[in-house]
């Protein structure tokens, strides 16, 4: 099975070039570091909307939802379900406070009120969660284009960085922007159709239902409520915590953008995930030994019309690429400004900054596309859990400290709330055989040593 005709290459191409010009052509308007970082604060709501969900629906959302599908059923849709709840969050909640306090970054905004000693460990710790998203991507895309060309990991790893390059280094937020307004479209367009044929081929729900088992694959928490409650709890914190969906708010032109923004992407997150379930549940009834993370494609490789075929296939290809390049995008700016602007270079102009987040974007995803050839048979939504988790473990509690509670903590103890949180979470992946997911684990561990930060505070207060 998975032909691939010359109609499925022409179709492929035309869409993928779609993304490289369109990198090109917007790039144009970037001058500075400002206008690469945060698209100098003019976006309006379609941008902020196409940032946020050119980043977030990735491999992720749709080959890895798929694949969960494939093995376990309905909890694969957590990741999107937790997306939307997150974006939810953090318009109505976030966005002002984040906007008001005029900084680029999450470590910015920690090392204001916790010094900067605060701000370089956060930078380093966050940066981690964010390249695992990079690896969950170009997993991705290893199956995708195993599937498709029949390539190795080695030429699927050099042709992703080459794209995601392309797509983030020379327009920086406006052209992952206006790449995920373009995305967005593409996909909706794609997982519907899929969805639709998907339905129709398995017969309907009632014969999904009756041909897979039910406990398994029609229960959100099949996995047990500790771990699929968890993986949705990380997607929401992680999305609160990712330093990509920030700059994207603070792109906007103004408040009412921003939060405008942030809830269209809530809305119109959620229903991909179902597109992807539905193919998974087609393919385990009608093809149960293939490899799951093939399983989105195989299906378009095997049901669609070759040219459309050839197109949908990009538009998944494009969708892993804007993610891992906004993740990318996100790196780039946080050790710029937080470590190279601060402790190596103070005086860098801004096209200095410009030329150093370049940089550190290419380092980033060369060095995630050499980690994915030790992890090849790796779930793509274990690495997006994990980044998700990883980064909330580190930066949500102190940032909530910093944004709403001015002052209530000492800086050594947001510090040990990062640093906690971090360990606590490597812990529990690693070493803790638990049906908890990690996030829960760090989270709580950081929430603790915040309230006891809290608790000292007060009572040099109360001791003056």
């Amino acid at each position: 099975m998975g032909q691939v005709s010359s109609f499925h290459i022409i179709g492929s191409i035309i869409t993928l070039s779609l993304i490289i010009f369109t990198g090109i052509y917007t790039g144009r308007k970037v001058k500075d570091a400002k206008d690469f970082s945060t698209g100098g604060y003019n976006a309006g709501a379609a941008l902020v909307s196409g940032t946020i969900i050119g980043t977030l629906v990735g491999g992720s959302s749709t080959i890895g939802t798929a694949q969960l599908a494939f093995t376990n059923g309905l909890s694969a849709w957590w990741f999107t379900l937790g997306a939307g709840v997150g974006c939810l969050v953090l318009g109505i909640i976030f966005t002002k406070p984040l906007r008001k306090n005029k900084c680029n970054t999450i470590q910015q905004i920690i090392s204001e009120e916790y010094g900067q000693k605060s701000g370089i460990i956060t930078s380093v710790l966050a940066s981690l969660g964010i390249m695992l998203n990079i690896v969950a991507q170009i997993l991705a895309a290893n199956a995708l284009l195993s599937s498709m060309f029949g390539l190795g990991p080695e030429a699927s790893a050099i042709i992703s960085v080459i794209l995601m390059a392309s797509y983030v280094i020379f327009g920086g937020v406006i052209s992952t922007g206006v790449l995920g307004v373009i995305k967005l479209i593409l996909i909706y367009i794609s997982v519907i159709s899929g969805a639709v044929l998907a339905l129709k081929l398995s017969g309907g729900i009632s014969d999904i239902y009756n041909t897979l088992p039910h406990n398994q694959y029609f229960n959100l928490f099949s996995r047990g409520i500790g771990i699929d409650g968890g993986a949705f709890l990380s997607v929401v914190f992680g999305v609160l915590s990712t330093q990509t969906y920030v700059q994207a708010v603070l792109s906007g032109k103004s408040d009412s953008v921003s939060i405008k923004g942030a809830l269209i992407s809530s809305a119109l997150i959620p229903p991909i995930g179902t597109g992807g379930i539905l193919i998974g549940y087609y393919m385990k009834m009608n093809y149960p030994m293939i490899d799951s993370g093939q399983a989105f494609p195989l299906f378009i490789i095997n049901n669609m019309p070759p040219l459309i075929g050839g197109g949908i296939l990009a538009t998944l290809f494009i969708a892993l690429v804007g993610t891992g390049a906004g993740m990318a995008l996100g790196f780039g700016t946080i050790i710029t400004k937080d470590i190279y602007k601060k402790y190596i270079n103070k005086n860098a102009d801004s096209k200095k900054e410009l030329l150093v987040t370049r940089i550190v974007i290419l380092i980033s995803l060369i060095v995630s596309a050499l980690f994915t050839l030790g992890n090849l048979k790796s779930a793509v939504l274990k690495w997006g859990f994990m980044s998700m988790g990883l980064r909330a473990a580190v930066l949500l509690v102190p940032m909530i400290y910093a944004l709403f509670f001015k002052g209530k903590m000492d800086s050594k103890y947001a510090i040990l709330s990062s640093v906690t949180g971090f360990g606590a979470f490597l812990i529990s992946e690693n070493f803790l055989n638990i049906r908890i997911d990690s996030l829960i684990i760090g989270v709580t561990v950081s929430t603790i040593t915040a309230i006891i930060g809290s608790y000292n505070k007060k009572g040099k207060l109360n001791g003056r």
